[in-house]
């Protein structure tokens, strides 16, 4: 710790923050930046995230702390909990040598995390509050909180891209560029290239659409400043979902920005330590043989429509809005008048006298939470998902891309063809406007 903290820091920290658990480092000055990785069970990967990480500029490494929450259950299995001291001796001989490595012991006897609110979100914000207390508050440098994952690398200008963004005055919290990496095993290729598909494509849908929430929510990229990470009341403790929760409260908060000047490479792997995400969704798709759907690009263009009349300048009553959905669509309008909104909307408009207020309300009513809520309403009541390349057709056509491969005739366009669609996805998602 250096010096006094700041009066906010202090008043988070008495408020949300757990003490069961320390932080190891050889404390020093000026820590502008900590970068944040569960680990559970991921030997190798911590010593090919720490090369990758070494390659970074000296200047931004010397300003940056490495800390690792090395984490298991009560419950773990004896393999998991060995490899997970092995992993602690191993980062503590390598404390000191050539970065500035701190890590968390959530893994010994009696330092376990409990099997009932443990998991990756537990792990993140016990490193994540620890954070706070390791910065130079006294350097006038933004302070800035890093999440990223054992099992990804990162590119050598990772560290100073984070820098330059966060003290040029953007907005509190960012997403990072990623690319998951590909591998030797053709069926978990297969199924990442699809399962990233999914995720672009939906993203890109929101944008379309104009929703402000249209960033994707990966735990292993994104950033954000200590003042954002305190508003948003610090990471929750969910076992998956996580990083959505998150990103969701720093969006209402702070806004979210995107960096993609960098990138991060999560691995493509199956994996057991969460109940759904990246991993769950390749093990599923891998066992399962799951269909190549997309959703319908027309809930996008109901939502589109739905938005463009809710954030319009122009003040309506509630009865108003809902008649305005109605026409837009009757589904739409059932989706609003289930989610209370004839109510809370009366509510907003009582507590919201000034315009710029109101917008604020509007946006944290309808937040990414009720959007995706809708997506999937839509897409059970009437809407149903599509195959790939006919939803990809037809959302390109929209964003009048010129250069889409050819229609496939095959319910499952070959791989090669896939590859192209998830290139196109990837140059149009990560085009800043």
């Amino acid at each position: 710790m250096n010096g006094k903290l700041p009066g906010e820091v202090e008043k988070y920290l008495r408020k949300y923050s757990l003490h069961r658990w320390t932080l190891e480092w050889d404390e020093r000055n000026y820590i502008n930046a900590a970068v944040v990785i569960p680990a559970i069970k991921e030997f190798e990967n911590v010593k090919r995230l720490l090369h990758s990480l070494s390659e970074n500029d000296p200047r931004c490494l010397e300003r940056s702390l490495i800390i690792f929450v090395i984490n298991n259950f009560v419950s773990s299995e004896s393999g998991i909990k060995e490899e997970n001291i092995h992993t602690l001796d191993y980062l503590r001989k390598k404390k000191g040598e050539y970065l500035n490595i701190a890590l968390v012991d959530a893994s010994s006897k009696g330092m376990e995390m409990p099997d009932k609110g443990g998991g990756v979100g537990l792990a993140r914000k016990i490193g994540m509050d620890l954070a706070l207390k390791a910065f130079d508050h006294l350097d006038g440098s933004k302070k800035i909180i890093i999440s990223l994952d054992a099992d990804c690398t990162v590119e050598k200008n990772y560290l100073s891209e984070i820098f330059k963004y966060f003290n040029g005055g953007h907005s509190g919290a960012a997403v990072i560029k990623y690319r998951h990496e590909p591998t030797s095993d053709a069926g978990q290729n297969a199924a990442i290239i699809f399962y990233e598909i999914f995720l672009r494509y939906y993203v890109l849908g929101l944008r379309y659409a104009g929703s402000p929430y249209s960033f994707h929510t990966i735990g292993s990229a994104f950033a954000c400043d200590y003042e954002s990470y305190i508003k948003a009341e610090g990471m929750n403790k969910r076992k998956a979902a996580e990083d959505f929760y998150f990103l969701q409260k720093a969006a209402k908060n702070a806004g979210i920005g995107r960096i993609n000047t960098t990138a991060v490479y999560p691995a493509s792997r199956v994996s057991w330590r969460v109940p759904f995400g990246t991993g769950a969704k390749v093990s599923q798709f891998k066992s399962t043989g799951e269909s190549y759907l997309l959703y319908d690009p027309a809930v996008f263009r109901i939502l589109k429509d739905w938005l463009a009349v809710f954030h319009n300048n122009e003040i309506l009553d509630a009865g108003q809005y809902l008649r305005s959905a109605e026409k837009i669509n009757k589904r739409l309008f059932k989706y609003l008048s289930e989610q209370n909104f004839k109510k809370d909307f009366e509510n907003i408009l009582k507590n919201s006298p000034a315009a710029e207020q109101l917008g604020k309300q509007k946006k944290i009513w309808f937040d990414g939470f009720r959007t995706l809520k809708l997506i999937h309403y839509l897409r059970d009541n009437g809407y149903p998902m599509i195959k790939m390349s006919e939803a990809l057709d037809i959302f390109l056509n929209w964003m009048e891309y010129r250069n889409k491969p050819m229609p496939s005739k095959k319910s499952i366009p070959p791989l090669e063809v896939q590859k192209e669609y998830l290139d196109i996805l990837r140059s149009l998602d990560e085009k800043i406007d």
